[in-house]
């Protein structure tokens, strides 16, 4: 009786596998969703996937946990009076586009977008033609501008091009693999994996950090480094290989230019005098300078410990210079490899969400651009002004001269330096559109929020850190009368007079992205159903895809590797009597930047639901705190409280702080005023900071 029953439930329930790709960090794993009866209902492994071979971390194991959330957005609301209101769709677009209108009349630059590395290529790609053509304004950023910015200006500069070279896959024939400012194995878990079979397989594993991190703790040398002296530390490194004749001179001598600069700088970084800057054992130095050095393939690794400096691009050209000192770059087992934060975010930068670029990295101030641009979009004249980066857009709403901002998919409230002015910037501006799958702390202060479709809900495709695009694919409907982001636009384009935005799929937009797009000229969505997707660039439709870049020439104009010789440069703020800590900040392996998503994970918010901040013993001791204390952390920007968690894995004088808890919220400590010169990157991760006890 019992097994004829459990039959008629099977007959009667409708059980459904969806392939698709994980939402949360850059690493593009594969996971079929489970759909019962049009819910959601579990995860299951996609074992023939490339990347992670059906293997999850828990954020893939539990990410369709927030899909069904009870407080997903479910129609467009409208704030009368300081109050939402549930409005409709075109009550909602009317108002936008008559708000909008009256600023194009004035002035089409004070109005600016961020686009989001959550969303697809197809959303990204929509937003910034929306804002080029409708609006005419390149006022268009995204997170990148807040974590790998420094990289993709940093790489263009020395190789051509700002993307991971190498693959995923690639980790496992590496006999040495160098890591600094990322920490992969709660980071990007499924990378850190292929890390820890390349170790099995012989490879020696260096790991550079403040903290003694879970993959520290599977390295043959661990060098804690004093946060923000990377510079002096690669300089040093690099004095030890010319010093001991181990740079590679054929590749010198035919693939770079402008070595003789660079020996002259690093002569004068001897591991003794960065042993002093570093805090950096000099044996620790020349030990780990041999081991790069003498293996025949060595990888780098790098992440935002690395970007997110005021001289965040000095530090990624230090590395460039490095793996092209010893040829370490077009070949297997090789590369410089920066990890990709979030899920989409080399593919919001490839489709052109950026101030300076329209997709493919073209740029928009040469003529020819602009004019291939326009014959392809059927468009009249696009301006040609340099748009204004994230911090310099919410410094002009600060100083009311941004008037209108959309957008999409992010949270700046949480995740841009200075919250408390980030708030009065917003708040400054005559209409800001939030569009979210949540009412996040930036959608609270809008004048309207728009109901988007989760991940889970919707077609298209992502790009993940080693440049494969792979398709996503809708599991369920989207709740209530929730839209795919790229929608939204072409219906409001429509209701704004454009005819440029007849898109009936996905699919369309993918196609209108391979013409415009060089890197992805050869994709089709036919070719991207194969559980591997394609690694751009892919120029042709008989290409296979690229896995490995700058094999014999780099993207250079003239195919040369340019060194960037680097003079370490001071903190913008150092430690001293009033604060003497240097404060950072990172990730831990059940979280996901700010949290709106993983909070809403019940299984990984149980696992950790409450910031804390490390700090090493001697510390603790001289200050009296305890373990598990509320303590106040304090700086020259702000103070937040949290709880202390007392371990000997941070380093004297330097603290930790998850960057996921909106009660501590890390931008609370932060300063926008002092950013590197070319990216406009704020210093996120050293921090001066005291401890005070809470009475």
């Amino acid at each position: 009786m019992l097994h004829k029953l459990q039959f008629v439930i099977l007959i009667k329930m409708k059980l459904e596998f969806v392939p698709t790709i994980c939402p949360y960090c850059g690493c593009g794993c594969g996971l079929n969703l489970v759909n019962i009866n049009g819910k959601i209902k579990g995860v299951e492994p996609w074992k023939r996937h490339p990347v992670n071979q059906g293997k999850l971390c828990p954020k893939g194991n539990f990410s369709h946990e927030f899909v069904n959330h009870h407080e997903r957005l479910k129609t467009p609301l409208i704030k009368e009076n300081g109050e939402f209101k549930r409005a409709s769709w075109e009550e909602a677009l009317n108002f936008i586009a008559n708000k909008f209108q009256t600023v194009i009349d004035e002035d089409p630059d004070q109005i600016a977008f961020l686009s989001s590395a959550r969303c697809t290529n197809e959303d990204n790609y929509v937003l910034q033609k929306f804002a080029r053509i409708v609006i005419g304004t390149n006022n268009i950023d995204n997170c990148a501008a807040l974590c790998h910015g420094p990289t993709v200006s940093g790489l263009n500069l020395t190789f051509g091009s700002g993307a991971m070279t190498n693959s995923i896959s690639d980790i496992e024939k590496s006999e040495c693999i160098f890591i600094i400012g990322s920490n992969p194995l709660e980071q990007h878990p499924l990378i850190g994996r292929r890390i820890l079979k390349a170790k099995s397989n012989g490879a020696k594993l260096i790991a550079i950090d403040p903290r003694y991190t879970a993959t520290a703790k599977h390295a043959d040398l661990f060098l804690p480094l004093t946060p923000g002296t990377d510079v002096a530390l690669i300089n040093s490194i690099m004095h030890v290989i010319i010093r001991e004749g181990l740079e590679d001179n054929e590749f010198i001598e035919k693939r770079t230019k402008g070595f003789e600069k660079l020996q002259a700088i690093v002569e004068n970084y001897s591991p003794e005098s960065v042993e002093k800057i570093t805090g950096i054992d000099s044996t620790l130095i020349e030990e780990t300078a041999l081991m790069y050095g003498k293996a025949k393939n060595s990888c780098i690794m790098y992440c935002l410990g690395i970007t997110e400096h005021t001289m965040g691009m000095d530090n990624v050209m230090s590395l460039a210079n490095l793996a092209m000192l010893t040829g370490n770059i077009g070949k297997e087992g090789a590369g410089l490899n920066p990890l990709r934060g979030q899920n989409n975010v080399q593919g919001v930068c490839d489709m052109g969400a950026l101030p300076f670029l329209y997709p493919g990295y073209r740029k928009y101030v040469l003529d020819s651009v602009r004019e291939d641009a326009q014959c392809q979009w059927g468009c009249g004249d696009l301006n040609d002004l340099p748009g204004l980066q994230m911090v310099e857009i919410l410094e002009a709403a600060h100083d009311k001269r941004m008037k209108a901002m959309f957008i999409m998919g992010e949270n700046p409230v949480f995740s841009e330096p200075e919250t408390l002015k980030v708030k009065e910037s917003l708040l400054n501006l005559e209409t800001l559109v939030v569009q979210d799958i949540f009412l996040t702390e930036t959608a609270r202060l809008a004048d309207i929020v728009l109901p988007a479709t989760s991940w889970a809900e919707k077609n298209g495709t992502f790009t993940n850190t080693e440049r494969r695009v792979q398709r996503v694919r809708k599991a369920v409907d989207p709740p209530g009368e929730a839209k795919a982001d790229w929608k939204v636009f072409c219906n409001l384009a429509e209701v704004m007079g454009s005819s440029l935005f007849s898109y009936d799929s996905e699919k369309d937009i993918f196609t209108e992205i391979t013409e415009i797009t060089p890197q992805y000229a050869g994709m089709t969505w036919e070719r991207l159903n194969r559980v591997e997707g394609l690694q751009w660039p892919c120029p042709s439709p008989d290409h296979p895809g690229t896995k490995v870049l700058h094999g014999e020439k780099f993207a250079t104009s003239d195919g040369i590797g340019v060194f960037k010789p680097i003079e370490l440069r001071s903190l913008s703020e150092t430690p001293d009597e009033e604060y003497p800590f240097i404060l950072s900040t990172g990730r831990v392996i059940f979280h996901y930047h700010n949290s709106n998503m993983t909070g809403r994970s019940g299984t990984l918010d149980n696992e950790l639901s409450q910031s804390f901040v490390e700090i090493n013993p001697e510390d603790a001791a001289r200050l009296s705190v305890k373990n598990h204390e509320k303590i106040k952390i304090k700086n020259r920007h702000g103070e937040i409280e949290t709880k202390a968690r007392i371990t000997s894995d941070i380093i004297p004088g330097v603290l930790f702080l998850p960057i996921h808890f909106l009660d501590c919220a890390p931008n609370l400590l932060t300063n926008s005023k002092v950013l590197d010169p070319s990216t406009k990157m704020p210093e996120l991760k050293a921090l001066t900071a005291r401890i005070e006890k809470i009475s």
